[in-house]
């Protein structure tokens, strides 16, 4: 009975450790779409009028603030991802 018992909690370890995975990649993916909406947002800042700047101005700080939040995420504790 106790090697069921292992057998589930190692079962259960591993479908953990998946998961914390797969959690980071998506994080990461979502990262870097932030990044590069960010570059855009800049791009568009070079070229716009008055009216515009004001707007992409605003997303510009909403999008370094999710920017930052995430990167935080992902420099956090190692163990978050790993399980440990």
């Amino acid at each position: 009975m106790a090697q069921i018992i292992d057998f589930a909690e190692i079962r259960g370890a591993r479908e953990a450790q998946r998961a914390a995975v797969l959690e980071r990649r998506s994080l990461e993916d979502a990262v870097e779409t932030i990044r590069v909406n960010l570059a855009a947002v800049i791009e568009r800042l070079r070229y716009c009028s008055g009216a515009e700047r004001n707007e992409l101005l605003g997303r510009m700080e909403k999008l370094s603030a999710m920017l930052r939040y995430g990167i935080l995420l992902l420099d956090g504790p190692a163990d978050r991802w790993t399980g440990g």
